[in-house]
């Protein structure tokens, strides 16, 4: 069976991981078939680059991508240009329909930017609180 996973390069405590398609039977770091992709966890935002064309290729012929690469897969919105192309929409349809879908992923991450900012500051208000509760 054909897997679509990841492959570890980069150097102790700092991973970057080449996204491989590979036979299930061979090791993590072994022998694959082509390189479709890179991922940098340690970069922030996490950096994705896929091949989309031979990401779709080796679907098409049956390989299966492991969870944590169906899960990268899914975030740059390859999962569901796949989807739409195999309900028959058109080229323009899916065209509309991604640039709605980054627009929700960009808006998606403003409101979580926002949301952990505002959880920082009420953690340091609450922190300053009770310091300055302590004190007096």
């Amino acid at each position: 069976m054909v897997k679509i996973r990841l492959k570890r390069a980069g150097r102790k405590k700092m991973p970057v991981y080449q996204i491989v398609v590979a036979d299930s039977r061979s090791p993590r770091d072994g022998k694959f078939l082509e390189v479709v992709g890179h991922y940098q966890p340690t970069l922030k935002p996490h950096s994705i680059t896929l091949k989309k064309d031979r990401v779709e290729y080796w679907m098409h012929c049956g390989a299966q991508p492991t969870a944590t690469v169906n899960s990268l897969i899914r975030a740059t919105g390859l999962l569901y240009e796949l989807r739409m192309k195999k309900l028959g929409r058109s080229e323009a349809d899916i065209a509309t329909e991604m640039e709605k879908w980054e627009a929700a992923q960009m808006a998606r991450r403003e409101k979580r930017v926002t949301l952990k900012a505002r959880r920082r500051r009420a953690k340091k208000e609450a922190e300053a609180a009770s310091a300055s509760s302590a004190e007096g």
